[in-house]
């Protein structure tokens, strides 16, 4: 059977594994010449290890990987972009399929330099792959030194591609790999603003040094928006540049009025975030009341255009709630539109934070507001395949949404203890539930006709 760059008959044994060939170093490039898409292709790592006599080899595996991954890396030097492509496209199928720590760790940078290479020189297509391997780069290292260089090094790049490209799908990827570079490597509110301002400005051209006549399509004003909500659920409200986002609220309601049901949907989510997270002052906008602007006028005055401001938005979103199909309108968009405002106004009007429960495996995970909504929704499409196995053994995003899964409690617990925790009527099942109706009774109490309109405390 084969595996990788390797074959196993079942008379041979695996100490074929220990006569191979070493990995392939950087002095060994002119050797890795002869490789071309076909030989990259043939590397994939799609194939799971079988067992052989009834034993799993997962330790084979391991090997393989770490020498394919070399491999990989090394395919990144090569002249021909078709190269470059299947060795990126196969180093995001191994980091989907384990947990690349020990590589990483020793080889973060010089991975990370190659991708950035790729963006700065590579194909759209290339640019995509790299972009995608970047962010999940951060992703395993987690929080900490090297995330924070992961950020430091790419930021510029990306920012600079982002200026230089009108192709929607090197755009889409651009952002998505800034949102998680930041979401993991941004340590102070001021790292996650420089990025929020680069996405806001591909958006909202107008912002920024460089005027373009051309309007962003559709589908990059919904990633903008995403992502840029994506990381404002990273910081306190108390925190932000209030001179950075005074015009983000007006903006986003002219949005609202948008002929695409995935901008709409996007924004609405964003506003909820927004009043969420508080401080609706630092978002209210430029416009002018009696002469005033809004963060200049009188205390009466800003109250006065924050509640106008609001009662506008609230009013676009109960619309949004009951609008009807017109010709042509694709009946599953439309249903999900409506869902996602009637939860929006239900939230605003009532305080009912929004609670969603993702299956892991044989376990739950749940979430009880817009932030952590918006954070799982995110994580969990930029990482498609690899979310499950990421979920069950990434320390980072066991952090991100303080989840414990069953596999990582199995290595401390004993037979009878594993059957009660997996059982329903569990001690453990029992109190956790309890503990979570409760804190959804205080956050229920706490934001009752907070959110109705004309009582927003400024």
């Amino acid at each position: 059977m084969e595996i990788l760059l390797f074959y196993f008959t079942k008379e041979e044994s695996i100490i074929h594994i220990a006569d191979s060939p070493s990995p392939i170093g950087n002095s060994q490039k002119k050797n890795f010449a002869m490789l071309d898409s076909d030989d990259l292709a043939s590397l994939s790592l799609s194939s799971p290890i079988k067992r052989f006599n009834n034993v799993e080899f997962s330790g084979v595996e391991e090997v393989l990987v770490d020498r394919a991954l070399d491999q990989y890396l090394d395919a990144l030097y090569e002249k021909r972009g078709s190269t470059r492509e299947n060795a990126l496209a196969s180093t995001i199928e191994a980091f989907n399929n384990s947990i690349q720590h020990e590589f990483t760790e020793e080889k973060f940078a010089t991975l990370l330099h190659q991708c950035l290479n790729s963006i700065k020189r590579g194909s759209s297509k290339e640019v995509t792959l790299a972009s995608h391997v970047i962010g999940l780069l951060a992703v395993t290292v987690g929080s900490g030194e090297k995330a924070r260089e992961i950020l430091e090094e790419s930021v510029s790049p990306i920012s600079e591609s982002l200026k230089s490209t009108l192709e929607t799908s090197k755009i889409l990827s651009l952002l998505a790999c800034l949102a998680v570079i930041t979401f993991v490597g941004g340590e102070e509110a001021e790292d996650t603003e420089k990025s929020m301002q680069i996405m806001w400005q591909v958006a909202h051209p107008k912002l920024g040094s460089n005027v373009s006549a051309a309007k962003p399509p559709a589908a990059v004003i919904s990633m903008v928006i995403t992502v840029w909500s994506f990381l404002l659920t990273t910081i306190d409200g108390r925190a932000l540049n209030p001179r950075s986002w005074q015009n983000s609220m007006s903006f986003l309601s002219t949005l609202l009025d948008k002929d695409d049901r995935a901008v709409r949907i996007a924004v609405g989510q964003a506003l909820a975030l927004i009043f969420e997270i508080g401080s609706l002052q630092k978002f209210c906008g430029e416009s002018k009341v009696s002469g005033h602007t809004c963060i200049e006028g009188n205390d009466s005055r800003k109250t006065m255009y924050i509640n106008g401001l609001k009662t506008k938005v609230i009013n676009q979103m109960r619309d949004l709630s009951v609008e009807a199909g017109g010709r042509g309108s694709v009946k599953k968009d439309l249903i999900n539109q409506r869902n996602t405002f009637r939860d929006i106004v239900d939230f605003l009007e009532n305080g009912h934070t929004p609670e969603t429960s993702t299956k892991i495996g044989r376990e739950l995970l749940l979430t009880s507001s817009w932030s952590q909504m918006i954070q799982l929704n995110f994580l969990k499409h930029f990482l498609a395949g690899g979310f499950v196995k990421h979920m069950h053994e990434n320390p980072f995003l066991h952090d991100v949404f303080d989840f414990t899964p069953e596999i990582k409690l199995a290595h401390h617990m004993s037979a009878v203890e594993k059957r009660m925790y997996r059982s329903p009527n569990s001690a453990l099942n029992k109190a956790r539930t309890q503990f979570l109706n409760k804190q959804r009774v205080i956050s229920k109490d706490k934001h009752s006709g907070y959110y109705a309109v004309g009582l927003v405390d400024a």
